[in-house]
């Protein structure tokens, strides 16, 4: 796992999944947004996380997904595809698949819905990560699944079962991330899910983040590691500051309701979501739009 120590690191960008206008999956456009992001110095990609509406996703659509986007990507970055759901099986499949696909990493989310107790939780990364012969990071997003990962249930996981490496950690409660870091070590691959955590969380030895914004503004999300990588607090703060409005606006009634909104704006995709997601509301384009003039991103691709 060494040399994916070192290279699974920085801005993981999360795409969107593009829809046609009648609901099916744009492939082609899903490549150019990968093109666009190799180009931009995103350090990795990932589909079918959170951003990308995975339980709007059929099974053959996830799978198909992770394929296109592996084949687009031909290993120019790490691939790190989320492919989580809340049955082990199906879970251990797609997982399975990513890992014949050529992915880097698979990106699991805590099972959702069920609200697993900590033990329930241990027993179940521990069953996948030992069914599969590919890395795995833990996603903990409390907000969407119900329960949160603890962190010393991630330390046993990190010490017990060889191929969990890492997390994305998603929790408002900034003393979380501490505390997994605390039980695991500079080793384990940590990244931050929450914009306003992105620069936080490096300065106690994050890995990088996994933030929706870098599906506007790739190259400033990326900088913002490499800042930080290259000794440039000063930058990295100051970047971080100048971001925040952004980030704060992306997650405006549900991500990515705001995302694509932009980015449809922007013609970078079509604005298709899937229910039960519905185009962002007309005070929603007021919000999302006033902080995205500053950027620019209402003029045109960046």
């Amino acid at each position: 796992m060494a040399d994916l120590t070192t290279r699974l690191r920085g801005s993981i960008a999360p795409l969107v999944t593009p829809f046609h206008a009648d609901g099916g999956l744009d492939l082609p456009t899903l490549r150019r947004l990968i093109d666009h992001h190799v180009e931009a110095g995103s350090h990795g990609v990932s589909v079918t996380g959170t951003t990308g509406e995975p339980g709007a996703l059929t099974l053959d659509e996830r799978l198909r997904m992770i394929d296109a986007a592996s084949e687009a990507l031909d290993g120019r970055l790490p691939f790190v595809p989320g492919t989580g759901t809340h049955q082990l099986p199906e879970t251990i499949a797609i997982t399975r698949r990513a890992a014949e696909a050529g992915a880097d990493a698979a990106l699991v989310i805590v099972p959702y819905y069920a609200r697993p107790t900590q033990e329930g939780l241990y027993a179940w990364y521990r069953d996948l990560a030992e069914a599969v012969d590919i890395p795995v990071l833990i996603y903990n997003i409390p907000s969407r699944t119900g329960v949160e990962i603890a962190p010393e249930t991630v330390g046993r996981l990190w010490r017990d079962v060889p191929n969990i490496v890492g997390m994305k950690e998603a929790s408002p409660d900034f003393a979380h991330a501490n505390f997994v870091l605390r039980e695991t070590g500079p080793e384990f691959l940590l990244f931050s899910g929450l914009e306003a955590l992105c620069f936080p969380l490096l300065a106690i030895g994050g890995a990088g983040f996994i933030s929706v914004t870098a599906n506007l503004v790739p190259r400033e999300i990326a900088r913002l590691y490499d800042a930080v990588a290259e000794g440039q607090w000063d930058e990295a703060r100051e970047l971080h500051f100048r971001l925040l409005d952004l980030n704060d606006v992306v997650l405006t009634e549900t991500n990515p309701t705001a995302v694509k909104w932009l980015m449809s704006q922007a013609g970078l995709i079509g604005p298709a979501l899937r229910a039960p997601l519905v185009p962002l509301s007309e005070p929603g384009r007021r919000r999302v739009g006033a902080a995205a003039e500053a950027w620019g991103l209402l003029e045109g691709v960046r």
